[in-house]
């Protein structure tokens, strides 16, 4: 009782959203991508997502209860730590990395840092980059076939892109009859949750939408080796985990940009970013560490991108106005 009566600064909100309601609206959206996995990875992908969701909630509490700090798994926010995390594992992936993974998201990049909030980085991707140092040949090449659910060592499509080869039907890209992790297989289902999400008002468009263009614009110009202008763009968007990085990751409240040109440069910058990782980097998807390196910009965007006062353009007209007056005077 005594908590409710505690009054921080303003400006208070005054909504009926909720943490817990909209990492809820969060776990809604992402149920087509996790159900998509299901079906075309079969058990192997509930195990990974499974692990990594419990791991990620256990971590939390256990945390929590190891401080005497107020337990938060009920704002859920753990669950979509441990969700996210898991689709961007292969299938096939031995389940120990999902387990450390998901701890070190939230005791290393989150609640270290002072739990929800105050984290710096987006710690489902924090947890990805970790096992993807710890363990790169198991994070990079335990894919499954989605056809006859058989080990597979071939190059994902967005290998096979990189270097000019084909990389697929785009029906195969949009419905997810693909090698790839658990969440960047289904682009109709991560758009789904995506479409979800913008409707309930949960993120803004502008990250998406600033991310993908300009992904799809750099694809377009650079895609195609030895050529320019004739790159693919919508195989570009469509591969590998930008869908799912520009939907549910970069769009995250507290290491996103708190202006909406903010967060145009920031989806701006992250495109950019992937876009070098790809063609011009070894590795060939880069979303993991251009949406990290956007998170630590992230305070200096919000430096020097400063909204506008209420009045500001009134101020601004009375003042050329003044100084017109002066000048005619003089």
């Amino acid at each position: 009782m005594a908590d409710k009566l505690l009054i921080t600064s303003s400006p208070h909100i005054r909504a009926a959203k909720t943490v817990r309601s909209i990492m809820l609206d969060v776990v809604i959206a992402l149920v087509p991508a996790s159900v998509a996995a299901v079906v075309f990875f079969g058990v192997k992908a509930f195990g990974v997502l499974a692990a990594s969701t419990i791991s990620a909630v256990l971590a939390e509490y256990l945390y929590e209860k190891a401080v005497k700090r107020p337990v938060t798994v009920g704002d859920l926010s753990a669950v979509v730590t441990g969700l996210l995390l898991g689709l961007t594992l292969p299938p096939a992936v031995p389940l120990y990395v999902p387990v450390v993974g998901s701890a070190f998201a939230i005791v290393v990049a989150k609640q270290v840092f002072g739990g929800l909030g105050t984290n710096f980085v987006n710690p489902a991707l924090a947890g990805r980059a970790f096992v993807l140092a710890a363990w790169p040949l198991h994070v990079t090449s335990a894919w499954l076939n989605p056809l006859t659910m058989d080990a597979a060592t071939g190059a994902t499509p967005l290998h096979a892109f990189k270097g000019g080869q084909a990389a697929g039907s785009l029906v195969d890209l949009l419905i997810g009859n693909r090698l790839g992790s658990l969440g960047e297989t289904s682009a109709i289902a991560i758009l789904l949750g995506g479409a979800y999400l913008l409707m309930r008002g949960v993120i803004d468009y502008r990250i998406p939408v600033a991310y993908l263009g300009t992904l799809g614009l750099g694809v377009f110009i650079f895609g195609k080796p030895g050529a320019l202008f004739q790159g693919d763009p919508l195989r570009g968007i469509l591969l590998g985990g930008a869908m799912l990085g520009a939907f549910f990751m970069a769009t995250d409240y507290v290491t996103s940009p708190v202006t909406p040109k903010g967060r145009t440069y920031m989806g701006i910058g992250a495109g950019l970013i992937t876009l070098l990782i790809r063609y011009w980097g070894d590795y060939p998807e880069g979303v993991t560490y251009a949406i990290l390196l956007m998170n630590l910009a992230t305070p200096l965007i919000d430096k020097f991108v400063v909204p506008r006062y209420y009045g500001y353009a009134h101020d601004v007209a009375a003042r050329r106005k003044a100084n017109r007056a002066g000048g005619e005077l003089s």
